[in-house]
């Protein structure tokens, strides 16, 4: 019975992304934008997954490279992207983050249904991060707690 709630509250609308060939949900909720590559501004001393900074229509906003982030291959592609997302600052107020992938498929609505919890890896895999996993059009998909993954980090 717990199971079915938890995964009852997690149905609603998510936007479908790769990365290295794998998808991944984000809840729509959460998306602010999706824009096209752009120069990315080093900043020294952040880890290797903070990209820098860009400036979006005036507001200097931090950029993470998702792929770098959960360890994958990262190379840019012509559909390589960044997902603006508002999630919570280290500060706890709503902020603007870019994320890189590698592509945006499309945004799908889930059922409490097509959502089963996270499996469990054993205490090595840190799967906090992880919403639950999705069946969309006969693939598992990854959900993510954008919130997490965005501020995992302090930035």
């Amino acid at each position: 019975m717990t199971m079915l709630l938890e995964t009852s509250t997690l149905a609603g609308k998510y936007l479908t992304l790769v990365l290295d060939q794998e998808a991944y949900g984000v809840a729509v909720i959460k998306v602010r934008e999706i824009i096209r590559m752009q120069t990315v501004t080093p900043v020294p001393q952040t880890p290797a997954h903070v990209k820098g900074v860009i400036n979006l229509r005036g507001r200097v906003i931090p950029v993470l490279d998702l792929r770098v982030q959960f360890g994958l291959r990262a190379e840019f592609g012509e559909r390589t992207c960044i997902i603006v997302v508002e999630v919570p600052s280290a500060t706890g107020k709503a902020g603007l983050k870019g994320l890189i992938v590698d592509s945006v498929e499309e945004v799908v609505s889930l059922t409490a249904a097509e959502i089963e919890p996270t499996p469990e890896f054993g205490a090595i895999v840190d799967t906090s991060s992880i919403l639950g996993m999705a069946k969309v059009k006969g693939k598992v998909t990854t959900l993510l707690d954008i919130d997490r993954v965005a501020t995992s980090d302090g930035f």
